[in-house]
């Protein structure tokens, strides 16, 4: 930490020497500070790797120093040239005297009071308490740039809202689509990203299951796309082929009367397949990151016209398992891509991660404590043991009558069990999950959409990004093993705020996990009341 300092007070120096202005800041913002700027990102400084993004603040006139998990920033004044002054942001409320000593020896600032609250993880903390290195990282990115809330539920830097989709400047055959899809007006998400999306700005959005955020992307892309041109000019990655599949279905929707060619590039199918496709000509390309990678590596796709360069369902790609994927494909787009991130959870490796390849992006994010789904109704049933879950499923099943379901196991054995179970009763089933090969899934999702079955089980394969319209009612036989993936299971019910129901079948074993998806989300699930068929 002590080299981190050292580097950022030599920066200061040269800040101050080249006499460098900042951009003002409303003194609303922040009483006393007058013209002060504070349009910085504020890192936590956790170690030498973090330096880089710390010297990135210096082009806003902005410099945080770390002392344990309490922040310094020093900044650079627009009233007197040459100046600084120091203050202090503590995680979670703001004191009027301070006495963090940091260990370059700034001691004793005054404090900086912002308008915003810091985000949900630092709310209920003391000031004088310190946080877990990853809970401060989430709650420094959750401040934006502009240091501002746009609503209770947005958190964003200076977005516009954009109330009707014929005041976004679309091309006309482009809303033909659109209102053809069966939209109406634009979602919260859309409204605020879709502009910032084609202006060519990266953006980072981040909102509930259900509220399309694919649209999002699939909009703003159909509008940048020359039809004239027909080679890929957009990537966008899934992590799913299911996903893929689907976000190409949305795509070509869209862009019926537009003529826009959009290809899925997944495994599980033919490489001669996505061979003739790219001859033949595509727009835009959507697929899993492996299979992408595989078609740039073998020339068949080439991306010097690609301009956009999206991620769907950010946290999932961006975790362990397709980080690596990720980079590969990211290092064959040309330089000057743009990227956009979308999910419906920003957990802070995320977040970190971001910086590495996107550039000033635009954040538009919502709070943890926003995400539970409105529009739908979460039960647990108490079935105190494991070999009691599958009678209370059956009687379940007796006693309401629903569209569709899904049921969600934690593990493809659990899945097949079930799945012989309930045919042995006479239920029609589907089931689902990833040892199974494309065709096969392929079929099965088919059937289930069509409504010729009407339950399906699967593993967290189908958690994410999957809209099966008359889902109303989602089933965890099994708690998620991740709690960030109980937001993308209950999401399958009450897509577009349509009304759904969420039951958790809850073992003894299981409270405490209940217990933390509550906390986590800050929302409260409650025991399934005795009339069970009211809730349908």
């Amino acid at each position: 930490m002590e080299f981190v300092h050292q580097q950022l007070n030599a920066i200061i120096r040269d800040l101050h020497r080249q006499h460098m202005q900042p951009q003002s800041t409303p003194s609303s913002l922040m009483p006393g500070l007058q013209t002060t700027s504070v349009l910085a990102e504020l890192y936590m400084l956790l170690g030498r790797e973090h330096t880089e993004a710390a010297m990135r603040m210096v082009d806003r006139g902005v410099v945080c120093l770390a002392s344990g998990n309490r922040l310094l920033f020093r900044v650079a004044s627009s009233s007197a040239p040459g100046s600084d002054a120091s203050y202090c942001l503590l995680p979670g409320r703001f004191c009027s005297t301070c006495t963090v000593q940091s260990q370059s020896g700034v001691g004793g600032p005054p404090c900086v009071h912002i308008t915003a609250v810091l985000v949900a993880a630092a709310q209920s903390k003391c000031a004088v308490e310190e946080l877990p290195a990853a809970e401060m990282a989430t709650a420094l990115f959750s401040i934006t740039a502009q240091v501002n809330i746009d609503e209770k539920d947005i958190i964003s830097n200076g977005v516009e809202v954009v109330e009707s989709f014929d005041d976004m400047g679309l091309d006309d055959d482009l809303l033909r689509g659109i209102y053809a899809f069966g939209f109406e007006r634009p979602s919260a998400i859309q409204s605020r990203a879709i502009k910032p999306v084609i202006a060519g700005r990266d953006v980072i959005a981040q909102a509930q299951s259900g509220t399309g955020k694919t649209a999002t992307f699939s909009i703003s892309i159909l509008q940048k796309v020359d039809v004239s041109v027909a080679k890929p000019q957009a990537l966008v990655l899934a992590p799913t082929r299911e996903l893929a599949l689907q976000i190409r279905k949305v795509m070509e929707s869209l862009g019926d009367f537009r003529g826009v060619k959009v290809h899925a590039c997944i495994g599980g199918t033919r490489v001669v397949d996505d061979q003739q496709a790219f001859e033949k000509g595509v727009h835009v390309v959507v697929g899993t990151p492996g299979r992408v990678f595989d078609m740039i590596d073998r020339k068949i796709f080439s991306t010097s016209n690609v301009k956009l360069f999206a991620l769907d369902e950010a946290d999932e790609m961006l975790s362990r398992g397709f980080k690596d994927s990720i980079y590969d494909v990211f290092q064959l787009l040309p330089v000057d891509v743009q990227v956009v991130l979308l999910s419906a959870t920003m957990p802070a490796d995320v977040l970190d991660v971001t910086g590495k390849f996107m550039r000033d992006p635009l954040r538009i994010l919502v709070k943890r404590d926003e995400l539970t789904l409105e529009g739908i109704k979460q039960f647990y049933i108490s079935v105190e043991r494991e070999e009691y879950k599958f009678e209370t499923l059956t009687d379940l099943y007796e006693t309401i009558t629903i569209t569709q379901a899904v049921i969600f196991a934690n593990t493809r054995r659990k899945v097949d069990f079930l799945t012989e179970k309930l045919r042995e009763r006479n239920f029609t089933v589907s089931a689902m999950h990833g040892e199974m090969d494309q065709e096969q899934r392929n079929t099965i999702m088919k059937e289930f959409r069509s409504g010729s079955s009407r339950i399906l089980i699967t593993t967290d394969l189908l958690a994410r990004g999957i809209d099966v319209q008359q889902v109303s009612l989602v089933i965890n036989y099994d708690l998620p093993t991740n709690r960030e993936n109980y937001i993308h299971r209950i999401g399958r019910g009450g897509r577009f705020g349509r009304k759904g129901v969420a039951i958790n079948f809850v073992t003894d074993d299981d409270v405490a996990d209940l217990r933390g998806i509550e906390e986590f989300y800050n929302t409260q699930i409650d025991e399934m009341p005795g009339d069970i068929a009211s809730l349908f």
